[in-house]
């Protein structure tokens, strides 16, 4: 939500205060608790009265009558808007982000291990999609003559990922190399959308000067030796036992972790809040629009960049209490490290 015009100074710090201190404790907070640790002196009966006031503009809410207040979803939103973005890591966490992500050359394997190192920091659940498709650059491609009418063709991107496909076909295995040089000394860092548009140009145009050899590769075209699972994703979800600790909405939690099970879905909770253009991490809180059971869960994510290709996306899943500004700041890390660490491994 934009920020409320009626929220001054002393109202946003006694919020914020609320905030941290509910995410910290779990519990309902109350007018002494942020009295003891107002900067200003507030007394609680005045500290009352700004919750009173807040209670009015549905940023509070009081679960029972003798109770301390809880923080709204629309708290926590605005909490979310005064985060400035300049915290840090802690060194340690630094480290173990990097040791974690240590010599890593292909992007599956980048995804899974940031969605185990996600899940340890936030101690909620770590979630990574990693997009195979046409935005994954070639590095080579191998044919092999398995016998009568089957040839193995492999594909590898530049990205590591590995595909590999049995033919129907029946070429010698000669043939089938001067197709593979002819490929990898022309097409070597296209990406595989762009590639196969040209050789099929190529295929017509230039079959006269190169008549076997174009056969071939239309051959291997054809049967689909080029082709790539456009849109196909690989999906990782670590941590999912870190929701479990609580015993509140026992109901809920099952139909989430329920959700987190369905890959499918989980592509789709984050392809539906994550877009590809955006520089910043964005934090979603309310996933109901996406998936009804994810109603009172927060999606903290950035997409996973090379340059203009993007190759997935990461996040954290967990409940409004959670530790935004850390959370924020640790996916915000391991998405600037995806560029460094894909281009050291080229």
């Amino acid at each position: 939500m934009p920020s409320d015009p009626n929220i001054g100074k002393r109202e946003r710090e006694v919020l914020t205060a609320l905030v941290e201190t509910f995410i910290s404790t779990g519990e309902p907070v109350g007018s002494r608790t942020l009295a003891r640790s107002n900067r200003e002196g507030l007394s609680p009966a005045s500290i009352r009265n700004v919750m009173a006031d807040l209670s009015d503009a549905c940023f509070l809410e009081q679960t029972h009558a003798s109770s301390g207040r809880v923080p709204t979803t629309d708290a926590y939103r605005y909490y979310v808007e005064q985060i400035t973005g300049t915290a840090r890591l802690a060194p340690q966490e630094e480290s173990l982000i990097s040791d974690s992500l240590a010599g890593i050359t292909d992007v599956p394997e980048f995804m899974e291990r940031t969605s185990h190192v996600l899940s340890l920091i936030s101690r909620n659940v770590g979630v990574t999609v990693a997009t195979t498709g046409a935005k994954n650059a070639l590095e080579h491609v191998y044919f092999s003559r398995l016998g009568d009418q089957k040839v193995l063709a492999v594909l590898v991107t530049r990205s590591g990922l590995v595909r590999d496909r049995v033919l129907r076909l029946d070429l010698p295995q000669a043939e089938l190399d001067l197709a593979a040089r002819y490929i990898n000394e022309n097409f070597r860092g296209w990406t595989m959308e762009s590639m196969r548009a040209e050789l099929g140009r190529r295929i017509e145009q230039d079959r006269s000067e190169y008549d076997r050899l174009m056969d071939s590769i239309e051959q291997l075209y054809k049967q689909g030796a080029l082709a790539a699972e456009t849109g196909s994703q690989v999906v990782f979800v670590e941590g999912a036992a870190n929701l479990v600790t609580g015993q509140e909405d026992r109901k809920r939690l099952q139909e989430m972790l329920k959700t987190l099970e369905e890959k499918e879905k989980v592509a789709q909770l984050l392809g539906a809040y994550l877009d590809v253009k955006q520089e910043a991490v964005r934090v979603v809180i309310g996933l109901d629009d996406a998936l009804p059971s994810m109603q009172n869960f927060v999606l903290i994510g950035a997409p996973a960049r090379s340059g203009s290709d993007m190759f997935g996306s990461l996040a954290v899943i967990g409940p409004t209490r959670m530790d935004y500004q850390h959370t924020m700041t640790a996916v915000s890390y391991i998405a600037r490290l995806f560029d460094k660490i894909l281009n050291e491994s080229e």
